[in-house]
């Protein structure tokens, strides 16, 4: 092999290109094409010494990139203390596109958030690894992505496509004409003209005879099979081991809003100017749920075993429906906000759950639920309870009733709310005297303000 090289580099050539691998490679061997079309393979560090110094040939080299120079991958971050795994649910960009440093390129679905996955450079992704659907832990490679400008990724040539280039073109092979239905029978049959045979017509499959009273189902194309996202199965997952675990109860109520509404169509100018928020019902729910939780300690409290756990702080759960599935992020130690702090917590919990941008921390925790079906216009419900607590207060819309009131039938906006409970921890004193509590906060805010 160096005598061919050696007589070869004794010919006169304009130039010689030479690839050189990867730093991180050692050895690689190269494929040169001979006089003649033959093809020799050497490791470049060996053709180079051959090569003389006063040679008319000249070399020509080009790195590689790898994953440690040009190229960089994009990997699943960190999805939080008790969620091991996710999945790839789509993604936000499409190979050739340029990203920024930590621009979000693929999005994953927990048991709980929604993550996204991150480009850790600027540059223009180059190939996904993944595929949507699959299953993804931390740590696990999406993409890769080239911070080079032109977003052009030098591959070296393979040996084979080498060899194949170096081979000469074989000659055409001589065509003969189609040989005739008469010169393949020649010899079996007389020469002449073949009748043909007449294919024997396919009967029609007759239509299927059902009884009159067989069922007309509908069919199979009108139904659409999707896989489940993670959330919801979670969600699903955590609501029958509610209903498996707790011993459910409800008992219901009714409130009158019409001082509550009073109050906050008087005072909702004002407090927006203040405050920077506007003013809902929630945050009087809120306060009412704290005033019940601090009389009755046994709703907040919780089994543990064979013990009890009584919490002296309050974390009131909101639950929110995204388009994803149902969320619950925790407003902390809500005992010690006021009304416009309730509203501000709420309106910004809210937004991103609905954006999907909520953490686990703002989530986790959580000592008491309160649910509010009336927005979407549900008039009685009976709410499961969101483990490991042991309540669920139930809101409802509010709709024009003729009640009595002193004695004289008038027109009031009344709202059924629910509350279910852990009969195992719970009894119905307690749950009746907590259910009355807000009614009586709600009906007259004044009470708050005297701790009545």
């Amino acid at each position: 092999m160096a005598s061919a090289l050696t007589r070869l580099l004794r010919r006169p050539a304009a130039a010689l290109l030479i690839a050189r691998s990867c730093r991180h490679v050692k050895r690689f061997g190269h494929q040169i094409l001979l006089p003649g079309g033959s093809v020799c393979s050497e490791p470049a560090r060996e053709f180079v010494r051959l090569i003389p110094r006063a040679s008319l040939y000249q070399i020509w080299s080009r790195s590689f990139s790898s994953e440690n120079g040009d190229l960089v991958a994009a990997v699943v971050p960190y999805m939080g203390e008790s969620i091991t795994d996710g999945t790839l649910a789509t993604f936000l960009k499409k190979p050739g596109d340029r990203v920024n440093v930590d621009e979000p390129i693929a999005q994953v679905e927990t048991d709980k958030v929604t993550i996204d996955v991150n480009s850790p450079e600027a540059g223009i992704i180059q190939e996904f690894i993944a595929k949507e659907g699959d299953t993804v832990t931390p740590g696990t490679k999406v993409a890769v992505i080239s911070k080079s400008s032109s977003g052009d990724t030098h591959v070296a040539p393979s040996d084979d496509k080498v060899v194949k280039d170096a081979q000469p073109p074989s000659p055409p092979a001589q065509t003969r004409p189609p040989t005739t239905a008469v010169e393949k029978i020649d010899g079996q049959m007389p020469k002449g003209e073949i009748p043909a045979k007449e294919k024997p017509k396919a009967s029609s499959p007759l239509p299927a005879k059902t009884s009159p009273s067989e069922p007309q189902l509908p069919p199979k194309e009108r139904e659409r099979r999707v896989p489940m996202p993670r959330l919801r199965k979670r969600v699903a997952t955590r609501l029958k081991d509610s209903q498996n675990t707790f011993a459910l109860l409800t008992t219901f109520n009714e409130v009158d809003m019409t001082n509550l509404m009073k109050l906050r169509s008087e005072y909702k100018d004002a407090f927006a100017e203040k405050h920077g928020v506007k003013m809902g019902l929630m945050s009087g729910f809120v306060k009412a749920a704290v005033s019940g939780l601090q009389n009755q300690p046994i709703i907040n409290a919780v089994i543990d075993g064979d013990d009890i756990i009584y919490r002296d702080y309050i974390d009131i759960s909101i639950a929110v429906g995204t388009p994803k599935g149902l969320v619950v992020p925790v407003i902390r130690n809500a005992d010690g906000l006021n009304f416009a702090e309730i509203e501000k917590e709420i309106n910004t919990l809210a937004k991103k759950a609905n954006n999907g941008t909520i953490s686990i921390d703002e989530m986790a925790g959580g000592t008491f639920t309160i649910s509010n079906g009336g927005v979407y216009g549900s008039l009685l419900s009976t709410p499961i309870i969101n483990p490991p607590q042991s309540a669920i207060l139930g809101m409802h819309s509010i709709v024009s009733r003729p009640m009595v009131v002193d004695g004289n039938i008038v027109p009031r906006p009344m709202m059924y709310i629910a509350l279910t409970y852990d009969h195992r921890l719970i009894d119905g004193r307690e749950a009746v005297f907590f259910l009355r509590r807000i009614k009586d906060v709600v009906e007259d805010p004044r009470r708050l303000l005297l701790d009545l």
